[in-house]
């Protein structure tokens, strides 16, 4: 099988097929989770709008996969207490009875039942909460996560059952024999080879760069994807003080916003803005960046303002489109798998919760498809990669059992234990362990994807490229010019995280 896509879908079918024993090719374009999947709102949840649109199975099947994943990944999946503030006499009752279903639908799989508190209780858990007409909360359980730690891990799981998974290698062309697909042709960007990869079934999990990839194959064929755009902002931890996330149950546009304890800050999110076409670095918008703003401040005191926001960050919603669904955040998170005439297998739409129940529904399809022997798919007690023993506290957390390595590998050298910045906890070791062991290649592959610097303060991050860049050419022997290179190219990138005014 070769994978088209190196985000969540596609890392969870490489994993799933190589732990079934088919041999594997996985290729994307630029870094593991360039696009959609290192982009979220850092929630594993079961979807408490689809359960007030009456999408009952897909909450329940979200539900159950949250809880695998707290199984499989406890040092990167981690339950979170959402806190529901309630301002009018009638909300108790009205969110109570819908939360109640979710602990239902949850069953074994449960993180915590959800409850009720008291205006006191409320305040305990959200130090800032606008106590104005403030009543009391619900409270009710979901998951926080990293979202490319998950995937750098689930990439490596996959690795170490024999998958071959490469960034920077995009498909150009597919590989014809008579009316069907027979593998695809990549380049490596480093090198600048081009390569013919010969293949049973092509799996096409391009996120938001599905119908991208479709038409390579058939230049005429229609658009499946809706886009919609989301973005996110960071501030500092005293916006929202604790372990609690805050959640503002409907707004103006129809969706949910969260207020989110994420790596000592606040992460804030998220909006819905239909979009045109797609890129690999959408860009916020200042009407988007204004809403969410306003929003908070209804919620918070004191309330951050532009100033106050360290980072902000857009991603892309890749969903399924939908005749007469109207707005895009009424379209729902369910996926779906098309084969086209030619072969082709396309997996579309879904959310980070549900990647492993996709990727199984996904390999079932395309070994169908090709005609490969049936294998029974395993992934629902798999062990992601550090998952499998203690975890050490603090930032090296997300490393679950591989913490100790790491340790070892800073502890080797003096400067290793250095920090990159003060603002951050990331040291000069981690730099290192990402370019020899998490395929990291730039410098905004590590303090993007590999750290999360750029997403959590991105004044820091520049101040770091320095670092990370001559720790870097150390590590994959590279020149100085390089590093300029990769200086300049970052800090460009890094402007776009940054709300000027």
């Amino acid at each position: 099988m070769v994978i088209i896509g190196g985000g969540a879908t596609g890392a969870g079918i490489a994993l799933d097929a190589a732990a079934r024993g088919y041999q594997v090719a996985l290729f994307e374009q630029h870094d593991f989770g360039k696009g959609t999947s290192s982009r979220s709102t850092k929630l594993i949840h079961g979807g408490v709008r689809y359960l007030e649109q009456g999408n009952i199975t897909l909450v329940r099947d979200a539900l159950r996969e949250r809880g695998r994943l707290h199984k499989n990944v406890p040092h990167l999946v981690y339950p979170l207490p959402t806190v529901l503030p309630l301002y009018r006499w009638w909300e108790s009752a009205y969110y109570s009875l819908g939360l109640k279903a979710y602990d239902l639908l949850a069953g074994r799989w449960g993180l915590g039942k959800s409850r009720r508190l008291s205006k006191a209780k409320t305040v305990e858990l959200l130090p800032t909460i606008q106590r104005k007409n403030l009543h009391g909360a619900v409270c009710y359980y979901d998951a926080g996560f990293d979202d490319t730690r998950l995937l750098v891990s689930i990439v490596q799981t996959a690795t170490n059952l024999g998958a071959v998974c490469l960034n920077y290698t995009p498909v150009e062309n597919f590989i014809q024999q008579g009316d069907g697909i027979a593998g695809v042709v990549v380049k490596d960007r480093e090198s600048g080879e081009t390569v013919e990869v010969s293949a049973k079934v092509v799996i096409n999990a391009a996120g938001p760069f599905s119908d991208r990839v479709r038409q390579l194959s058939d230049p005429q064929a229609k658009p499946y994807l809706a886009a919609s755009q989301g973005i996110h902002l960071v501030v500092d931890q005293k916006f929202l003080p604790g372990d609690s996330a805050l959640i503002v149950p409907k707004t103006s546009d129809g969706r949910i916003i969260f207020a989110i304890p994420w790596h000592n800050h606040v992460l804030i999110g998220t909006t819905d803005t239909p979009l045109v076409s797609v890129s690999l670095e959408p860009k916020p918008r200042q009407d988007e960046i204004n809403f969410l703003l306003k929003t908070v401040a209804e919620y918070l005191e004191p309330a951050p303002t532009t100033k106050d926001v360290l980072s902000v960050f857009a991603g892309i919603r890749p969903l399924v489109r939908q005749d007469g669904a109207g707005k895009t955040s009424k379209l729902g998170r369910d996926h779906s798998i098309h084969v086209s005439p030619q072969g082709l297998v396309t997996i579309l739409g879904g959310k980070w919760t549900t990647y492993r129940k996709m990727a199984e529904d996904c390999v079932n399809r395309a070994a169908e498809s090709a005609n490969l022997p049936s294998q029974a798919c395993t992934t629902t007690e798999q062990p992601i990669l550090g998952g499998t023993g203690p975890a050490l506290d603090g930032p090296l957390q997300v490393y679950g059992s591989l913490g100790p390595d790491v340790v070892k590998l800073i502890e080797s050298r003096p400067e290793y234990a250095e920090l990159l910045d003060d603002a951050l906890p990331y040291q000069a070791g981690q730099v290192v362990w990402a370019a020899r062991y998490e395929s990291a290649r730039t410098v905004e592959d590590v303090l993007a994807r590999r750290l999360r610097a750029l997403f959590l303060n991105s004044r820091a991050a520049v101040r770091s490229a320095p670092r990370v860049a001559k720790l870097l050419a150390e590590e994959l022997d590279r020149d100085q010019a390089w590093q300029d290179q990769q200086i300049m190219d970052f800090t460009a990138l890094a402007e776009q995280y940054l709300i000027t005014t």
